[in-house]
This record gives structure tokens, C-alpha cells and sequence, in this order.
């Protein structure tokens, strides 16, 4: 499959949510979403980083109709009160936002902030947005082939026993696809036909990577990672393909995942893949979702799938 975004299917007259939208592959799904027809809301923690990136848009896009709201993954009440300021229907959230690979720290609700951020965060805010949902609606969940590292440490998932930065990301990037496959399971036992997607970028040039050596204070991790974004990276109007493959187009159906199809899926064209058998197992991701719940305090109001 050699698609592109020039294969967007016209999107005038729908709606999207993009999380971590001011930069990197958040951005540049705003961008090519707009220039579709969207009309795409961009959640940031800085309004001010998201005017400015939102600027960036229209200068390529001078028509791109779009909105920035604050939006902070790490704190439950950001997310309350962005859904609560949201009015209308939604055609489509992309759950894209996240940190990687930093130094153990707490949200202002306690969580890790990787588990905080990457998964708490967007298990909020997707339950809080559900009610939002069009029928045809698709829910589109960023996570990243180190899921197949991960491994969820349900007796200590804040790393409070033992921290790794890696190990810590590895872990929320599988608990986004329990979460999501979870979340198309239990969409179409209640009979709704909104689909929950899963994606990863591959090697994607974006800020993402250096954020962990800058707040470890690691000029020799942070010069590396530069060199290997330099050198290894595709760019990040690439790395958002599959997520704009996955939102946009027809042949897309609910508990999918997609990334690049080319050298060790880190670049290229999106593809429909095959995540890791522990992203699949039914029985972790119910456990997930129940303690997701009791840590949001966000019920869905949907019926657990029956098993298989």
C-alpha cells in the first residue's frame, strides 16, 4: 500500500479532537485534517504553544477552520473541564498526546506520568467525550512498537517499587491498545458503531524524544537523540500517516491497528499490522479498565464484552 494524505476523503462537515496537537505528529494530523475540510479542535497544555502552531496551519492552510482549548493530560480536572466547555457533536478524537521516556514524576492526581499522561489522561477524556460521539464516529489511539516491550505491572503501575523511564513508557504504550481494542469490544456490545483504532508512527522525527535527556539534565543522551533522529528518523509528516489512515479512511474497521510498512516498521507507508499478543489478552485489558475507572472516577456506561 503506497497511500498518502493526498487520499484524505473529504472531511467538510466534521468535527476533530486532537490531543498534543502543537507540535510533532499531532500537528501535522491538524494540518492535513484541515485541509481535508475539518474542523479540528487542538487540545494543548499550552494555549499559547497551540496559537502559535495554529498559525503555522493557516499559513499552509489559509482556510483550515480551527479552535485551540487548553487541554492538560495530567490533571483530571483540565480534562473535566475541557469536556464540560465542549459543546456539540464529534466526528472523531485523536487520543495522540504523550510523554516518553522521563524521569519518575507524579500528576497533580499522584499518577506516574507516563501512565498518568499517556493512558489515565486519554481514558478520561475519551470516556468524558463519549456521549459526544457521532454514529459514524471513529476514536483513534496513538501507542508505539515498544508496546511489544512492555508488560503491565498491575501491583505497582506508578513504578512507586521500581522506576524505569523506558520500562514506564513501554507499559502505557500497551496499556493504549488494551485500552482501545477494550474500548471498540465494549463500543459494539452496547450496539454503537463507533470504531476505537490503534496506531503507531514508526521512528518519527518530533520532539517527543528529547523531552526524557532535557529533564534528566543529559546533554550526552539528549545530542544523541538527536544524531539518531538525524539520521534513523522519518519526518513527522510521514510518522502521522497511520493516524490519518486510521481516521479517515473507508476500509477502517473498529479494533485495527496501523503503522509504517517499511524497514522494521520504524518508516513508510501505512499498513494494517499485528500488535503484540499481550495487547490482545481480553482478561488484562478488562483489569485495566476496571482499575482506569476507580482511578478517574470516569464510568462509560458500557457493557463488558462477553468473553470468547
Amino acid at each position: 500500500m503506497s497511500w498518502d494524505a493526498g487520499e484524505i476523503p473529504d472531511q467538510r462537515g466534521r468535527r476533530a479532537v486532537v490531543t498534543g496537537a502543537n507540535s510533532g505528529i499531532g500537528l501535522e494530523t491538524v494540518r492535513e485534517l484541515a485541509r481535508a475540510g475539518a474542523e479540528v479542535i487542538m487540545a494543548c497544555r499550552s494555549v499559547d504553544r497551540g496559537r502559535t502552531a495554529a498559525g503555522e496551519v493557516h499559513a499552509d492552510v489559509p482556510d483550515a477552520e480551527l479552535r485551540v482549548e487548553e487541554l492538560d493530560l495530567a490533571s483530571l480536572a483540565s480534562i473535566e473541564a475541557f469536556a464540560e466547555r465542549f459543546a456539540g457533536e464529534l466526528d472523531l478524537l485523536v487520543n495522540n498526546a504523550g510523554v516518553m521516556a522521563i524521569p519518575r514524576r507524579e500528576t497533580e492526581d499522584g499518577f506516574e506520568t507516563q501512565f498518568g499522561v499517556n493512558h489515565l489522561g486519554h481514558f478520561a477524556l475519551t470516556g468524558r467525550l463519549l456521549d459526544r460521539l457521532t454514529d459514524d464516529a471513529r476514536i483513534v489511539t496513538v501507542s508505539s512498537g515498544l508496546h511489544e516491550r512492555g508488560e503491565m505491572e498491575f501491583a505497582d503501575l506508578h513504578g512507586e517499587n521500581g522506576y524505569g523511564p523506558w520500562t514506564a513508557y513501554a507499559q502505557s504504550k500497551l496499556a493504549n491498545l488494551l485500552f482501545a481494542y477494550e474500548l471498540d469490544r465494549r463500543l459494539a456490545a452496547a450496539g454503537r458503531s463507533v470504531a476505537s483504532v490503534g496506531v503507531h508512527p514508526g521512528y518519527a522525527d518530533t520532539n517527543l524524544q528529547f523531552r526524557g535527556p532535557e529533564l534528566a539534565g543529559s546533554r550526552l543522551r539528549l545530542a544523541a537523540m538527536r544524531v539518531a533522529n538525524a539520521l534513523f528518523a522519518q519526518p513527522a509528516e510521514m510518522g502521522a500517516l497511520p493516524t490519518l489512515y486510521a481516521a479517515t479512511a473507508p476500509d477502517v474497521e473498529g479494533g485495527e491497528y496501523y503503522g509504517p510498512g517499511g524497514l522494521f516498521d520504524m518508516r513508510g507507508p501505512p499498513e494494517r499490522q499485528r500488535s503484540s499478543p499481550a495487547s490482545h489478552d481480553r482478561e488484562a485489558a478488562r483489569r485495566l479498565w476496571r482499575i482506569s475507572t476507580e482511578l478517574t472516577g470516569v464510568s462509560y456506561g458500557l457493557p463488558t464484552p462477553t468473553s470468547e
